[in-house]
């Protein structure tokens, strides 16, 4: 682990874990022990936060199946996903040990693009890294690259999921959020910024950093040399790239076939446990910006 924490705390801390999954009648019992030191990492090992982060982010995902459920890499939607948009996590960290991700269209028809499947299959190479990947990097940065989108793409942005979205990633995805870039920075950043504040936490927002078309203002925050060749990187092309994350989400079919693992029963839940009905308030929000004015 890349902080200096003592081995033995941490496991005693999964097992405290553990044995608290266990009174938990309504989470599923199915997580392993690297899973649970992930969410214990990005949590800082508080004890606490870990077992509201774990909470809350099974009840996001039971109660989003518009991106949570049917996750089957082999569809039509998700195969679609897969070649309309290059979403690639980057092989190298940088100097901070961060890890790089980096996210474009690679067809720019706002026809072709469904944002509920877009999300979906997003949050699933996200789930790869989280359940294959061996080591916990510092923190995460993710690249946005805005060349090719249009209003036509935000007009069909479906509001519901975008909270639901923003909720998972802030509240019960287990990665520390370090910085956020939006390269190639259209004259509408602002606009699509102002539709998802209400949604970001203040922090969240304190990290996003835009760069004009042409400028070589990211090489500040992430070294030109850990990105792929097409941004003058040198870690590959991002068709070689993209390729072998394809292949990694399709060896795990399986695993994401398998719905069970994440559902909440809140039938069973204590109570004393108000995790659902915070949530539940939080996500009850219906529309889409199909009813916003963009123009």
């Amino acid at each position: 682990m890349p902080e200096q924490v003592n081995l033995n705390d941490v496991e005693n801390d999964v097992e405290l874990i553990k044995q608290w999954l266990q009174k938990q009648p309504h989470l599923p019992k199915s997580m392993d022990d690297q899973l649970i030191r992930r969410f214990l990492y990005s949590c800082h090992h508080s004890l606490e936060k870990t077992k509201n982060t774990i909470d809350l982010c099974f009840t996001v995902r039971s109660q989003a199946p518009e991106i949570f459920s049917n996750r089957d890499p082999e569809s039509p939607e998700v195969e679609n996903i897969f070649k309309i948009t290059d979403m690639i996590p980057l092989p190298k960290t940088t100097p901070e040990n961060y890890k790089v991700f980096i996210y474009r269209l690679a067809d720019t028809n706002p026809d072709k693009f469904v944002f509920n499947d877009a999300v979906k299959t997003f949050l699933m190479v996200a789930d790869v890294r989280l359940i294959s990947e061996k080591d916990f990097p510092a923190g995460e940065v993710p690249i946005f690259d805005m060349a090719g989108l249009t209003l036509r793409h935000l007009s069909r942005i479906v509001l519901p999921t975008l909270k639901k979205y923003m909720i998972y990633t802030q509240e019960g995805h287990p990665v520390r959020l370090k910085q956020i870039h939006v390269i190639n920075a259209s004259a509408f950043l602002d606009r699509l910024l102002s539709l998802m504040k209400p949604f970001m936490k203040s922090e969240v927002l304190a990290m996003i950093h835009s760069h004009l078309p042409n400028s070589n203002t990211l090489d500040k925050y992430v070294p030109r040399d850990l990105l792929p060749e097409e941004y003058g990187g040198k870690v590959g092309k991002i068709a070689d790239l993209k390729s072998e994350w394809i292949k990694r989400v399709r060896a795990h079919r399986d695993y994401f076939l398998d719905e069970q693992r994440w559902l909440v029963d809140e039938s069973k839940r204590s109570a004393s446990n108000n995790t659902n009905n915070k949530c539940s308030n939080s996500l009850n929000m219906e529309g889409s910006f199909r009813s916003l004015s963009i123009d």
